[in-house]
């Protein structure tokens, strides 16, 4: 009887970067507490110990913020995939099967209409598990989408921003994005239809440089990164040490940046009673 062949072998539940096994635990990224994941789901991913807020996964702030947690997906148009035949550590076609795999979604957008606080809302969220949530055609195709159906619909629109920026491996089609999602904004304030942006972590790069930045309130989760630039590039560049909190959710609305500062568990609450005061006359 061979004794490496009759041990009892540990259950080692399977687990993807779209869920944490309930009987994991995770380490928070800012105080370093060992958080019990199931603990963790019940905040909406928000440290029990020093309040830090995690990354959230779109599915659960859709469920987060519609009411009863019920929504519908919408559908948004397929663009070509890879347009410049890109290819670095490998093609770019390849990071997207992968990518797609991972997150079992098709790009770095989804977009959802549902009611908050009974009134009927289009929300399109990042995805920051997506390739950083970085902006490409396929997300610029989905803030398009949903403008135009909250236009259409006369409903307001939330987007919720987590990304690194443009997508690299797109180019100049990458950066396309930022003047046709401002557009699509621009259109919709023309029609008189609410605009709401939160800003979670992070939101930088070309993203913030475009719709991001383009509410009629601008909300920010409590702590979350928001700039263009990173700071070790702008401290090369500019010669000085920034300021302590620099680019954090409370420097920016200090400096009249942003509109408010809110933690993710009042998020709802707030975002009810400013849509409450948007759509009056809608």
């Amino acid at each position: 009887m061979n004794w490496l062949t009759d041990i009892v072998r540990p259950k080692i539940q399977k687990t993807t970067p779209k869920e944490i096994a309930e009987n994991l635990w995770v380490k928070c990224p800012n105080c370093e507490q060992m958080l019990f994941s199931k603990e963790l789901k019940k905040s909406f991913y928000v440290c029990t110990s020093c309040g830090h807020h995690l990354r959230l996964y779109v599915e659960k702030r859709f469920r987060l913020l519609f009411d009863n947690a019920e929504y519908t997906l919408i559908e948004i148009p397929h663009p070509q995939d890879d347009p410049l035949k890109f290819k670095d550590l490998q093609r770019y076609t390849e990071r997207l099967k992968n990518n797609r795999k991972k997150t079992e979604s098709n790009d770095a957008i989804q977009v959802a209409r549902g009611k908050i606080g009974g009134i009927k809302s289009i929300i399109a969220a990042l995805d920051f598990s997506f390739m950083g949530g970085s902006m490409g055609i396929a997300v610029g195709e989905g803030i398009i989408t949903a403008a135009k159906l909250a236009k259409d619909a006369k409903q307001p629109l939330i987007i919720v921003s987590s990304s690194g920026g443009a997508r690299m491996q797109e180019g100049m089609f990458s950066l396309m994005q930022m003047a046709r999602t401002t557009a699509a904004i621009s259109q919709l304030k023309e029609a008189g239809i609410p605009f709401i942006s939160i800003l979670t972590d992070p939101t930088t790069g070309g993203v913030s440089a475009s719709f991001a930045m383009l509410g009629d309130v601008n909300i920010a989760e409590k702590g979350c990164l928001i700039g263009f630039a990173g700071q070790r590039v702008i401290e090369q560049t500019i010669h000085e040490k920034l300021p302590e909190g620099f680019q954090r959710a409370e420097y920016l609305l200090e400096h009249g940046m942003v509109d408010l500062v809110v933690e993710r568990m009042q998020m709802r609450d707030q975002l009810i009673k400013i849509l409450k005061v948007l759509t009056a006359h809608v």
